[in-house]
């Protein structure tokens, strides 16, 4: 039978495939239909090269799935990730926003589809979008530290892997299966609508489609804030679309798929006033402003240019446009020897231009090719264990007001092998990663640069008892420079900051120490997470001038300590009533220079956290209370953040409706509409955090 023609426009292409051939909904792990809506699927955390459960990780692991992902959704990866222990979100209004992983961001976090990268521009700058909408994912894996090594030594920070069902691994169970949903926000005003479906063609192929259209307007803050309730021009408009054809046999499958992204939001806190300063050397040139380093001025003026109100129009405005293909394979017992083999490739075509009044000032492309392959082999002497190789190249262009980074072609190779050993109640695991790394840069001034870099890691876990267990692990890893961190040259108003890169910049070597004491059975159940990161040659942004805010920065490196600690306590006080105690902790400095410059920016402050679940019947309902602290331990030219609380409830219902499964489910946040800012947004000032906001929506399976 012929395939549907799918025109390349997001929605329709899904909802033109979807309809143009009989389906079904894929099953998930393990083969189970996806029949409740409220269910949880088994956690075998795909991120890991051993497919371990999580409770076998080395390093903490973060599994959202089920019911609980449907509530905790947002319209961006890191908001809908951002009460996580561990973890918080660089929030740049609506529109953009990348998860921080205990105190790491940009490149140093990876966000991977499935376990192929997610080609973009979001590593750039935080007014950059990741190119995945949240609301298609059926579950968000974060792998934390070591865990991360397979997938780059860069990673230090840890690895976001989102899975999706745009590729089916089984054939379906029934004719026709999948769901739809829709949902609304009050704080923006915001409709969304998505829906997925999947079924077979013959006995072997299944197809897959699935689009999801979102439109929201500038969101309310909380109470009390001097430019009004709403955030102008913070509204969102997005669409995306996906189909899916996969072969699936009896020992594994090989898929492809085409995923289309369209999104439209606004930039707050983009001001032209400094578009007329230029550096004369290490100084800022701004008209009268003669250009010198007010080390002691640090807290004076650092975000005056966020003190303006910015009416809709004003503000500038991203129009995303990204075409994907994906291809995934596996086949189990390939060779003798090898028990599984893996393919993860993809290949993407991005596009962002940021307008100005209609016209487009600047215009980001990124084209980028990723493909990773794994062996899985028997037990030798004991071991088993996953050696793979990966490939990727990055083509980067800008062009236009602010075209600071020139074009670049980035292409890395690498190696890498993980093993484990099991020896009564102790697991061990070892890995190790050999990255090669090339940027050729088109710039009469600059060079190409090649570096290269061995990542190591060591680990173990004790069940000492029956319901407890001890992890602990070291790694040295290497992470390599950017194209942007080495050939940068040029304003960038979104961030305030004119950027100059170090083409002499080194490798950067992370030590890091993670401990991990878990109780796992019981009534009561706990985690206790600490970890150290000592990293030599940290690349940072150094101030170097600063005009009202607006600064000269360089890429440099010294050496900085990252020490942190997560948690997480749980009592059932019965099959119907639990509640948790949870929260986060990180310090991050330099180590050396006077005090008040060895503050690392941007760090998010210590949070402490209450939750009380209830269930009754097909009921359940929520409370918790978020307390965010006050973060004093700033740096050079940065404020001081308030600490907030954050008062959230929410309720869900499990039902049938025409006789098919159904949630119903609600959660208003930020109950007591508090005015509250994100210490680790650029433009905290600008862009608020929302106030008082009710998310409602149904979710139905068929």
């Amino acid at each position: 039978m012929p395939l549907p023609t799918c025109k390349p426009t997001p929605l329709a292409l899904a909802l033109l495939c979807a309809f143009g051939a009989p389906l079904a909904h894929a099953q998930s792990e393990g083969g189970r239909p996806h029949t409740d809506p409220d269910s949880i699927p088994t956690v075998v955390i795909s991120a890991s090269a051993l497919g371990l459960l999580g409770d076998d990780m080395i390093t903490p692991v973060t599994s959202l799935g089920g019911g609980e992902l449907v509530r905790a959704r947002e319209s961006t990866l890191g908001e809908t990730l951002n009460n996580q222990p561990g973890i918080t979100s660089s929030h740049f209004g609506a529109g953009a926003s990348r998860p921080v992983i205990r105190g790491m961001d940009g490149p140093r976090v990876k966000i991977l589809s499935d376990g192929a990268e997610i080609q973009d521009a979001s590593t750039i700058s935080p007014d950059h979008a990741v190119a995945f909408e949240p609301v298609l994912a059926e579950r968000i894996e974060v792998l934390r530290g070591p865990s991360a090594l397979a997938y780059g030594g860069g990673a230090v920070g840890g690895v976001v892997n989102v899975i999706d069902r745009k590729i089916p691994t089984e054939m379906p169970g029934k004719p026709f299966e999948g769901s739809m949903e829709l949902r609304a926000n009050s704080a923006a005003r915001e409709k969304t609508g998505a829906f997925e479906a999947t079924g077979a063609l013959g006995n072997n192929l299944a197809l897959h489609a699935e689009g999801v259209k979102r439109d929201a307007d500038a969101y309310r803050v909380g109470d009390g804030w001097d430019e009004g309730r709403r955030v102008g021009g913070s509204f969102k408009e997005s669409e995306t679309g996906s189909v899916g054809l996969s072969w699936v046999g009896e020992r594994g499958f090989l898929g492809a798929a085409y995923t289309k992204e369209r999104t439209e939001y606004g930039i707050p806190g983009h001001n032209h006033e400094f578009g007329s300063c230029h550096p004369h050397g290490d100084h800022l040139h701004c008209g009268g402003h003669e250009g010198h380093n007010h080390e002691g001025d640090e807290h004076e003026g650092a975000e005056h240019e966020h003190e303006h109100d910015h009416e809709a129009g004003e503000v500038p405005v991203v129009k995303l446009d990204s075409d994907r293909w994906d291809v995934r394979g596996e086949i189990r017992n390939p060779l003798a020897g090898i028990t599984a083999a893996r393919l993860r490739a993809s290949f993407t075509d991005y596009r962002h231009d940021e307008l100005e009044e209609g016209a487009i000032a600047t215009s980001f492309f990124n084209k980028g090719r990723d493909a990773r392959v794994e062996l899985e082999h028997v037990p030798l002497g004991g071991w088993r264990g996953v050696v793979g190789a990966q490939t990727s190249y990055r083509d980067f262009n800008t062009a236009g007001e602010e075209a600071y980074v020139p074009p670049t072609v980035t292409k890395k190779h690498a190696v890498f092998v993980t093993e484990e050993y099991k020896l009564g109640d102790w697991r061990f695991e070892a890995g190790a990663r050999h990255e090669w790394q090339k940027i050729a840069v088109d710039s009469a001034t600059q060079s190409d640069s090649k570096a290269h870099g061995t990542s190591v890691a060591l680990g173990a876990v004790w069940k000492f008892r029956p319901d407890y267990s001890l992890r602990a692990s070291v790694a040295r890893t290497h992470r390599l420079a950017t194209a942007e961190e080495l050939y940068a040259d040029g304003a960038h108003l979104a961030t305030s900051t004119w950027e100059l890169g170090n083409p002499n910049l080194d490798k950067e070597t992370s030590n890091n120490l993670d401990l991990t004491l878990r109780k796992f059975a019981g009534a009561t159940t706990f985690s206790l997470s600490a970890f150290r990161n000592k990293m030599g040659n940290y690349i940072y942004a150094n101030t170097l001038d600063n005009h009202e805010g607006f600064q000269l920065v360089e890429y440099a490196q010294r050496d900085a300590t990252f020490t942190g600690l997560e948690g997480e306590l749980r009592h059932k006080f019965s099959p119907s009533l639990d509640a948790t105690l949870f929260g986060d902790y990180v310090r991050a400095k330099f180590d050396d220079g006077g005090a008040g410059s060895r503050n690392i920016p941007r760090i998010a402050p210590h949070r402490i956290g209450a939750r009380v679940n209830a269930h009754w019947q097909a009921w359940h309902g929520m409370v918790e209370l978020i307390r965010t602290g006050t973060q004093d331990y700033v740096a050079a030219f940065e404020t001081p953040t308030a600490g907030y609380n954050m008062l959230n409830v929410g309720t869900h219902y499990t039902t049938r409706i025409g006789g098919l499964p159904a949630q119903l489910y609600a959660r208003l946040n930020n109950l007591t509409d508090e005015l509250a800012f994100s210490h680790t947004s650029f433009i905290k000032r600008a862009a608020p955090l929302t106030g008082r906001n009710l998310t409602a929506g149904v979710r139905l399976l068929f």
